[in-house]
């Protein structure tokens, strides 16, 4: 009878709950958005720490040999953690160094070369379409009166006036904006750097908590689902690293076989838009394919070609074999998170489409194993 009653108890609470939910969900997800713009400092932390945590771990398996013992075993974390810093802060800025110079360049080739194509577009337009048969009937628009033109000065200062103070706010919302992004990007980096320094102290903690609190067959299932994660993540991270090295190279290589122009900034570019899943490569071909366009048109597109093909390559031997093999998801399924996350939450969603899907896959397949 008392096993009864807890359940009919828990049970109400349960349907209480979701009552509350559903007829407070506007502030319900208010008080979700709010929780989570304050902890986004912390959650980032995590993100950064979880990230860095594989390079650490790399250089800490390399170090272990030569620091065994004494003062050279406790430096080797710090050490490690440093590395794998400046790994990640070296090519940063060896990417963006090789990009943005040039990318620069070639938008002010651009904008010099301009003005003479839109006159010779006019000029064209003008000789081969009835532009003049267009434009009778608009004198009081295209009148050269002083009148006119004094109304014209008149509210195009009108207009500046009016304007002035909303770009000022503007510039303030700018500048507030740039400083929330500095102090939370510097509070995530800290908070990564003491849990990469304290994991293992973090770990025993938490599970300590878990095991006073929670029956140890619920403990038991939430660290086999945090483990499958943290592996489809772990996988994911390395195999679509892998995936865009060899991506970024067999484009470099081929644009040097066909004589094509930024050959190694391109290279570095396509890998390194290469890390969003499946549609990376192809927002690194637009800014190429741009590139190229202000060297020779005619090279921009037998570079789209080239990549086109490349693309096709990776899309259905590379990528299935790098990284769906890696993480223990099918190539169609990848395909489907890719789309289905990128619809949810854009570019973020891209990224964790893919581990999560392998997870979720990996404890069906378990599952149904299992009980088979």
């Amino acid at each position: 009878m008392e096993l009864k009653w807890k359940s009919c108890l828990r049970f109400g609470v349960t349907v209480l709950i979701l009552f509350w939910i559903m007829h407070y969900w506007t502030a319900f997800t208010g008080l979700i958005r709010l929780a989570l713009g304050a902890a986004m400092p912390l959650l980032l932390g995590c993100v950064i720490a979880y990230i860095v945590n594989i390079l650490m771990t790399f250089f800490e398996r390399l170090l272990k040999p030569a620091a065994q013992t004494g003062t050279a075993a406790k430096l080797r974390r710090p050490l490690s953690m440093v590395l794998a810093f400046i790994s990640i802060l070296c090519i940063a800025v060896l990417i963006v160094g090789m990009i943005v110079p040039e990318l620069v360049r070639c938008l002010q080739i651009l904008f010099e070369e301009l003005p003479g194509a839109l006159s010779a577009g006019f000029r064209w337009m003008e000789d081969n379409l009835p532009i003049g048969s267009l434009l009778e009937g608009s004198d009081t628009v295209f009148s050269g009166s002083e009148m006119d033109w004094q109304k014209a000065l008149t509210k195009l200062m009108d207009i500046l006036a009016s304007g002035l103070g909303g770009a000022m706010g503007i510039a303030a919302s700018v500048v507030s904006s740039l400083f929330s992004t500095l102090v939370t990007g510097l509070v995530a980096f800290i908070f990564s750097i003491y849990l990469l320094a304290g994991k293992e102290k973090i770990g025993g903690q938490l599970k300590l908590l878990l095991t006073h609190y929670l029956p140890k067959k619920l403990t038991d299932k939430f660290y086999y689902v945090i483990g499958i994660l943290d592996s489809s993540f772990h996988s994911f991270i390395v195999g679509q690293c892998t995936e865009a090295v060899v991506l970024g190279l067999l484009c470099m290589l081929g644009m040097f076989l066909l004589r094509l122009p930024y050959a190694a900034m391109i290279g570095c570019l396509i890998g390194f838009t290469a890390l969003i899943p499946v549609a990376g490569a192809y927002i690194g071909a637009v800014v190429g394919a741009f590139m190229i366009f202000t060297v020779s048109p005619v090279q921009a597109l037998i570079f789209l070609i080239y990549l086109s093909i490349l693309q096709q390559l990776e899309g259905n031997l590379i990528y299935p074999r790098v990284v769906g093999s890696s993480i223990g998801l099918p190539g169609i399924w990848v395909l489907a998170a890719v789309t289905i996350g990128g619809g949810v939450l854009g570019i973020a969603g891209m990224f964790l489409g893919v581990p999560i899907a392998a997870a979720v896959y990996q404890l069906l397949k378990r599952d149904v194993h299992k009980n088979a």
